[in-house]
C-alpha cells in the first residue's frame, strides 16, 4: 500500500463500488430473465437485495460521520464538494428503502407483482445511485487523497468498516468484494488485512460464499413452475 505518511490509496472505494454494480445487475438479469427465480433462489435472491441495502447504508454513514469531517478538518476548500457528496447521500435514501420493502416483499411471497415491484424499485435507485457512486469516485477520491495521509485512510478503515464487523461478516464480505473481481483488484483487497486472518478470511470462507452466490444467482432446480 505504501508509506502510511503518504497520500490515502483510496482504490479500494472503487472496488466496493463496483461490487454493488455488478450484483444489482445481476439482480436485474435475475428478475427479468427466464425461468424466473423460484423457491430458494426468489428467497435468497430477495435477502441479498436487502443485505445490500444495509450494506449501501453503513457505507455511507461511514463517510457521512467519519470520512467527511475528517476530510473537511483537513481540506476546508473541500467543504463544497463534501457538501454535494453528503447530500447524494440524503437523496438516496428514500429508493435504498423502497428497495429494502421490495426485497423483502419479494422474498416472503410468490407473486409476480412483487417481482415488478422489485424491478422498479431497482431502476429507480439505479438512477440515483449509479450517478453518484461515479461522481464519488472521479470527483470525490482524488480530494481525499490529497487531504489526507494513507495512515489516517486506514485508521478511519479499520474503525468504520472493520471493528464493528465479525470475523465472520469480514470473510464473507471480503468474498463479496473478490467475487470477479480483475487482478489488480484481488491484491488490493486481499492486502487490506494482515497475513494471517488474511489466509484464514481467503480460505475459512470461499466455501460458504460459493454457497450463498449459488443459492441467489442459480435456479432452485427442486421447485417445478406447477408448484408456484
Amino acid at each position: 500500500m505504501g508509506a502510511t505518511s503518504g497520500p490515502a490509496d483510496t482504490r479500494i472505494m472503487g472496488i466496493v463500488h463496483g461490487a454493488l454494480r455488478r450484483d444489482l445487475d445481476r439482480t436485474r438479469t435475475a428478475l427479468t430473465s427466464e425461468p424466473r427465480p423460484l423457491g430458494r433462489q426468489r428467497r435468497a435472491l430477495g435477502e441479498h437485495v436487502v443485505w445490500m441495502m444495509d450494506f449501501l447504508h453503513h457505507h455511507h454513514s461511514g463517510e457521512d460521520e467519519g470520512l467527511w469531517p475528517l476530510v473537511r478538518e483537513r481540506n476546508p476548500a473541500a467543504g463544497p464538494l463534501l457538501d454535494s457528496l453528503e447530500a447524494d447521500h440524503h437523496r438516496i435514501v428514500p429508493a435504498m428503502e423502497t428497495m429494502t420493502a421490495a426485497g423483502r416483499r419479494y422474498a416472503d411471497t410468490t407473486t409476480d407483482e412483487a417481482r415488478l415491484e422489485l424491478v422498479a424499485a431497482l431502476d429507480e435507485l439505479n438512477e440515483v445511485l449509479v450517478p453518484h457512486l461515479d461522481r464519488e469516485v472521479e470527483e470525490g477520491m482524488p480530494v481525499v487523497s490529497k487531504s489526507i495521509t494513507q495512515a489516517e485512510w486506514q485508521a478511519w478503515d479499520e474503525a468504520t468498516n472493520i471493528k464493528p464487523k465479525s470475523f465472520a461478516q469480514l470473510g464473507l464480505e471480503g468474498h463479496w468484494l473478490l467475487d470477479d473481481i480483475d487482478p489488480e483488484g484481488y491484491q488490493i483487497v486481499v492486502h487490506l488485512v494482515p497475513p494471517v486472518p488474511r489466509f484464514i478470511i481467503i480460505r475459512g470462507f470461499a466455501r460458504a460464499y460459493r454457497r450463498r452466490a449459488a443459492a441467489r444467482w442459480q435456479p432452485d432446480l427442486s421447485v417445478t413452475r406447477a408448484e408456484m
